[in-house]
């Protein structure tokens, strides 16, 4: 019982303090001693210990993923730097218009995660055009997290034939495709787009008739207009990361995305060497930035780490695995709430599936129909405050604070897929 409090107990705390702003390298490890503790976990001594756990996920996630943010972070910071995200930005306003800055940032999140770039890449590659975009359009800039973030792990990382390994992990446990129950996946996609997008233009137009407009800081790019270069230059480097990531991603995944990034670097460095503005202090800042937003994140990793050592975790798990009553509403909440306590979707996936795979097939359960629910349900309440991604993306690359931007984003990344997963989950036993 004392395990469980401390995991619950701990998992909130973490949620309120990333929400108040507190620094992530004390907030998480602190959160991760108390449910060590709460859990008899030693902390320095034993087989299984809270440092040893907890430097075990931070250096683990570190290793897997440094070259991918580097990249990733020295890729946006050179698109700022050149002119070329605000040539993007404006050639799409003098196309579509103000009005339409919004769903270019969507769409340019969408087609790059569904062509398979990592969604934190995605959001490296894709926030200065973003800001640029709203920028132009007098738009409040809180709103640009919840623009990637909707864009990025909603109605693309989670539907039929997307590369992402929140479609692909199923099929390891199930024998299934990424095209699993693509017909039930392209309703509720085109519904979660939908209804997302109107939800997120209704925020922003409250918050425009309640007087906020786009603040400018000392911090972004200032770049003479003089300086700008042709559109295309911004648009080919973003295009040679898609081809690359598409083509490489099944023969050498994860490391397909090092390929493709370092394609778009070389191509951009290329092509708009002369449009360079301050190159050193661009590399500075990517540099700088790549590893405030990895050092966050694999602080959130090693808490769910800690957390899945501990006893209640794995009672919590036995539980959600084996409830009573239809297999999918079962899958879908088992998967959901696992992802939920370590902040990861593919996390939840991975230890529910092993369990939940064979038990509900030997049941007779469509593994098409499981692996839809699975994926989706995976990338519901994943996207709490502490998820490594959103820490990311509110923090590290818009550098906007929980408080004036998780809302959004947890609206669009919480709220919308779960209406998506209960719908998947309808459509699944009526028809």
């Amino acid at each position: 019982m004392l395990s469980l409090l401390g995991l619950v107990g701990g998992l909130l705390l973490l949620i309120i303090l990333t929400i108040r702003g507190m620094n992530l390298f004390i907030a998480a490890p602190l959160c991760a001693l108390i449910v060590a503790l709460t859990s008899g976990i030693p902390v320095f001594v034993g087989e299984t210990n809270f440092v040893g756990a907890y430097m075990d996920g931070f250096s683990g996630f570190i290793a897997a993923w440094f070259f991918m943010f580097l990249l990733g972070s020295l890729f946006g910071k050179f698109m700022e730097d050149t002119g070329a995200a605000d040539a993007v930005a404006r050639w799409i306003i003098s196309k579509l218009g103000m009005k339409h800055a919004v769903v270019a940032v969507v769409m340019a999140c969408a087609i790059l995660t569904y062509g398979g770039v990592s969604v934190f890449v995605v959001a490296f590659s894709v926030y200065p055009m973003a800001l640029s975009l709203f920028k132009d359009a007098d738009l409040p800039r809180r709103f640009i997290p919840a623009a990637l973030a909707f864009g990025s792990v909603t109605f693309t990382m989670t539907s039929a034939g997307s590369p992402e390994i929140q479609n692909w992990i199923p099929i390891k446990y199930l024998g299934t495709s990424p095209f699993a129950a693509w017909e039930v996946s392209l309703v509720v996609a085109i519904f979660m787009a939908s209804f997302g997008y109107w939800w997120l233009k209704r925020m922003i137009k409250k918050a425009l008739d309640n007087g906020e407009r786009f603040e400018h800081r000392d911090s972004d790019p200032t770049i003479p207009e003089r300086d700008y270069p042709h559109p295309i230059t911004g648009i080919i480097p973003l295009m040679v990361v898609l081809v690359l990531s598409f083509s490489f991603h099944e023969t050498l995944q994860q490391l397909a995305l090092i390929i493709a990034l370092g394609g778009g670097v070389l191509t951009l460095m290329a092509i708009n060497f002369k449009h360079f503005h301050n190159l050193s202090g661009a590399v500075s800042a990517g540099t700088t930035g790549a590893l405030v937003a990895i050092g966050n994140t694999s602080a959130v990793v090693g808490f769910g780490t800690v957390a899945k050592s501990t006893e209640a975790f794995q009672v919590a798990v036995d539980v959600m695995t084996q409830l009573p009553g239809n297999e999918l509403i079962g899958a879908a909440v088992a998967v959901s709430v696992i992802a939920g306590l370590t902040g990861s979707a593919s996390g939840g996936q991975a230890i529910a599936l092993p369990l939940l795979g064979p038990h509900y097939m030997d049941q007779g359960v469509d593994p098409q129909e499981l692996h839809r629910i699975v994926s989706i349900s995976s990338g519901a309440l994943d996207s709490l405050p502490h998820n490594g991604y959103v820490v990311t993306t509110i923090r590290a690359i818009c550098g906007e604070s929980h408080q004036q931007a998780y809302w959004a984003v947890g609206a669009l990344t919480v709220v919308v897929p779960l209406i998506g997963l209960a719908m998947a989950v309808a459509l699944f036993n009526w028809f």
